[in-house]
Formats: structure tokens, C-alpha cells, sequence
């Protein structure tokens, strides 16, 4: 007899309730298992999007290194070189104008939230050897900025020759020089315009603010929609989504140097959204719910998912996170490309000890870029004769169209960080494209090394965004780390 069958005399024993117990189980999970089982599975499906969508892996499109090469390299030798450098007051203080017209739209709209407002530097702040319109324009030369008697004649003869030339013709002559020198720039400089102020970059850090909405929407829709090279293929998208679509250029749809162009500013906004993410605006109060003057900040994971994750940018949000990688290879090989110029810099500020210590650590840190393993090669671009050239120039002025664009951001905060790093990209460029910097040259007898122009050199302000618009790429890939990490 079953030994649930005695049930009905009303004594349950010992070895019935065992059965019950068991036979209980069984069924519960047997049910489970046949009406759960695809639930399961997609419910595991899910959770690896969810948590596994920024643990890239594999090479870099367009490059020849993998991703976990760059991590590594990345996070355990170039980050922290990186964050302790950019402290210095030479790396801290950027002039830039933050108060210039938008040139393409008439917007009105500001960030209302008290955190996109700029905090200026005091003028007793700013180190000595960094004052002066001479150091913020031209190339800063460390005896012009210690030269006691302006006045004093140091070449005669020179001097005598230059009398029969008025005022008017050396300015001609220094509007010429400055037109020649900017047909190498990607990017417009304005610090030396009447208007540009110094911030410390350090009372000022990038992180979310606020700015959203139609304003914010239009910046990017402007650059991707207008300033982009488009395939014809290419639907239109939002502002947020790929305008070249990966499955376009991983079917060679859309040639090298399109190619470039779009994955650098789309690795660009990636590292301003992670940057945004990881500094986000948690409260406004502190733990005690009183309000806090400076605001209470942190990662905000499920924005960073909002913003990368497959299910809210149709598949696309990883090639986004993998195109910061390339922009950060551009920019790194850029560094490597002008070590050589870069190391025979003064970085002067006036402050003896201090800068000995920059310039001793500029060259540990171009010394470990110089030696990581695989780099971007720009020489596979723009080499096609007359239609590279019409291509170079195209691509030039599509960049120098976006760094204009950084005018009509209409958060302070935004719009310095969108200059600099735009700047310091344009930057790279410069030292990629311009020939100026090559090393080699091809002559009848073979390649011999290249003899650094006289006439070259990189003025402070682009030096100081070259590295930090460096530095931002190298910090979102270090937060992407912790994203993962906090993921798993």
C-alpha cells in the first residue's frame, strides 16, 4: 500500500511524512524545471548583456593590437604616470575663451545647475612664468620670460638693420608667419584672443552636470549629422547612435580615412560619456540631508548602462566603447611620433624645482609610450596622390569645423572640456598629418633621419591639451575597468 494511502484514517507516521516531504519536492522541482527551463536560459542570456557588454576582448579594428593589451599598458603604466603629471601647475592651467559667440546658430540656453558654472583663477595663482600674452601665444622661451632689461640691445647690428622696417610691415610679416603655421592646425586656438581667461583644470573636473536637452542633442547632432564623413548607405540615426553603422565598416564600406575621422570623435563622446558616468551627480544633500555645497558625486551604473548596454543602443554600444580604444591609440602614437620635440621642452613656469621635476617626469612617460608594442600607423593614409590631398584638406577642415562647434555648448563646464579635448585631438593630428614631425625622409641615396625644423614648435596651449586630452582617454579606459568590476 502507498504510504499516502493510511492518510484517510487520520494518523500520519513518521515514514509518511518523510514521503510527503520528498515526494513534495520532487514535483515542485520538476515543475520548475519543465515550465522554467527557456525562462532560464534567456534570463541568463540577459544577464550576460547585461554584465559582460564592456568586457571586450579581441584586436582593435584599423590597429594592430588587442584590447587587453592596451588595459594592461594602460592601466598599470600609463595612468599613473599620467595622473600624477597632470597635476603639475604647467599641465593645470589652460587658457582658453570660453566666452566667444556660437558662429553656426543662435542659442540662448544655459545649464541652469550651479555645477556647470567655471571657476576662474585669480591672477595671484598663476604661476609667474605663465603670465604674459608672449607665454600663452607664441612659443613660451624660458630666457624671454627672465630677461630683466626689455630695452637692452643684444645684436647691434640686427638691430640697426631692423630700423628701416616700419611697425606696420613686422605685423604683416608676423600675420603671414601666423597664416602658414595655421594651415597645419585641425583645430582653432584662441587663447591668445582678447577674452581668454586661465582655469585650473583642477577646481574644474570633468563630470556630469546637467546639460541635457534639445541644446546638448544639437552639439552632437551637428557634429555626426553634418561634419562626419556619411556613407551613402549610412541611415539617419539620433544624436547617440552610430552614423556609420559597424556592420558599414567592417564590410570596408567606408574607406581608412573616413574610418579614422568617425571612430575618433565617436571614441571622443564614448570617453566624455564614461567620464560623465563615473562623476555623476548623485545628491545634492549629504548622508545628513543637508544640502552639500559641492555636491555628492559617484559612479551611476545603471546611466553608464543606459548609454552602452545592447538593448538601449541597438547592438551598437560596444563598438562605441571600442572606438575610445583607437582614439587612444591615435592620440598615444601622436606622443611617441613627437618625443623627440616634446623632450626638448622647457615646460616653464617660473618655479625652478618644479619644473625640473615635470620635464624629468614628461620623459619617464614618453619613454614608456615610446615602448608600447603595436602602434597606429598614420602612414597608410592620405596616400593616394591628388585625391589624398583633396581628402587631407576635407578632413582637415571637418575638424576645424568641430572644434568651432565647442562655441555653442551651452554649459561652461562642458564647453571647456569639449575645447580642450577637441584641441589636444586636433593636436595629434597635427603631429600625425603635418609632415613637420616626421622623423624619416626618403632621399635618392635612401631614408635618412629627418633634422628637426627650426620653425617647429608647438605653442604651450597645445601641448598642455595634447596631454590632457590624452590623459581623459586614458582615465575613461582605467574607469571602464571599475565599471567591470563593479559589474561583476
Amino acid at each position: 500500500m502507498a504510504p499516502w494511502r493510511s492518510l484517510s484514517a487520520g494518523r500520519l507516521t513518521w515514514l509518511q511524512f518523510q514521503w510527503i516531504v520528498i515526494s513534495f519536492v520532487v514535483l515542485l522541482s520538476l515543475a520548475n524545471h519543465s515550465s522554467g527551463y527557456f525562462y532560464t536560459e534567456n534570463d541568463q542570456q540577459a544577464s550576460n548583456d547585461r554584465f559582460c557588454f564592456c568586457q571586450l576582448q579581441g584586436t582593435i579594428d584599423d590597429c594592430s593590437c588587442n584590447v587587453d593589451t592596451v588595459d594592461y599598458y594602460n592601466n598599470v603604466k600609463i595612468f599613473p604616470r599620467l595622473k600624477s603629471l597632470l597635476v603639475k601647475d604647467f599641465f593645470r592651467y589652460y587658457k582658453v575663451h570660453l566666452n566667444k559667440e556660437c558662429p553656426f546658430w543662435v542659442d540662448d540656453s544655459k545649464c541652469a545647475m550651479r555645477f556647470c558654472h567655471v571657476e576662474h583663477c585669480e591672477e595671484k595663482d598663476i604661476p609667474p612664468g605663465l603670465k604674459g600674452d608672449a607665454s600663452s601665444y607664441h612659443k613660451y622661451i624660458k630666457e624671454v620670460q627672465t630677461l630683466t632689461n626689455c630695452n637692452e640691445d643684444l645684436d647691434v647690428e640686427l638691430g640697426y638693420l631692423n630700423t628701416s622696417i616700419s611697425d606696420k610691415a613686422h605685423k604683416e610679416f608676423q600675420r603671414w608667419a601666423d597664416y602658414d603655421e595655421a594651415q597645419d592646425n585641425f583645430c582653432i586656438l584662441d587663447d591668445h584672443e582678447p577674452g581668454a581667461e586661465y582655469v585650473d583644470l583642477l577646481l574644474n573636473p570633468e563630470r556630469y552636470t546637467g546639460y541635457r536637452g534639445e541644446s546638448a542633442r544639437r552639439i552632437w547632432s551637428s557634429i555626426y549629422l553634418e561634419n562626419c564623413f556619411q556613407a551613402h548607405s549610412v541611415k539617419k540615426k539620433n544624436a547617440y547612435s552610430a552614423m556609420i553603422p559597424y556592420q558599414d565598416m567592417a564590410r570596408n564600406e567606408v574607406c581608412l580615412e573616413h574610418r579614422v575621422f568617425y571612430r575618433m570623435i565617436s571614441g571622443l563622446h564614448s570617453s566624455i560619456n564614461i567620464h560623465l558616468c563615473a562623476n555623476y551627480l548623485l545628491s545634492e544633500k549629504s548622508s545628513l540631508g543637508f544640502v552639500a555645497p559641492a555636491g555628492v558625486w559617484g559612479p551611476n551604473m545603471e546611466e553608464f548602462e543606459r548609454r552602452f548596454s545592447p538593448h538601449m543602443t541597438d547592438n551598437e554600444g560596444s563598438h562605441w566603447l571600442r572606438n575610445l580604444y583607437f582614439a587612444y591609440l591615435v592620440e598615444l602614437r601622436a606622443l611617441a611620433k613627437a618625443a623627440p620635440y616634446l623632450r626638448n621642452e622647457e615646460y616653464f613656469t617660473g618655479l625652478e624645482k618644479d619644473d625640473r621635476e615635470v620635464k624629468t617626469a614628461v620623459k619617464d612617460l614618453l619613454t614608456v609610450i615610446e615602448g608600447f608594442p603595436a602602434h597606429f600607423n598614420e602612414t597608410a593614409m592620405f596616400s593616394g596622390g591628388t585625391s589624398a590631398i583633396k581628402l587631407k584638406h576635407e578632413f582637415r577642415e571637418k575638424f576645424m569645423n568641430i572644434s568651432k562647434i565647442m562655441d555653442c555648448v551651452g554649459c561652461d563646464k562642458c564647453r571647456l572640456w569639449g575645447k580642450l579635448q577637441v584641441q589636444g585631438m586636433g593636436t595629434a593630428l597635427k603631429i600625425l598629418f603635418s609632415g613637420k614631425f616626421d622623423d624619416k625622409v626618403e632621399t635618392g641615396l635612401g631614408t635618412r633621419l629627418k633634422q628637426p625644423a627650426p620653425s617647429l614648435r608647438l605653442k604651450r596651449g597645445e601641448i598642455v591639451a595634447l596631454f590632457n586630452a590624452f590623459g581623459r582617454l586614458s582615465t575613461s579606459i582605467h574607469e571602464l575597468e571599475e565599471f567591470r568590476q563593479r559589474m561583476r
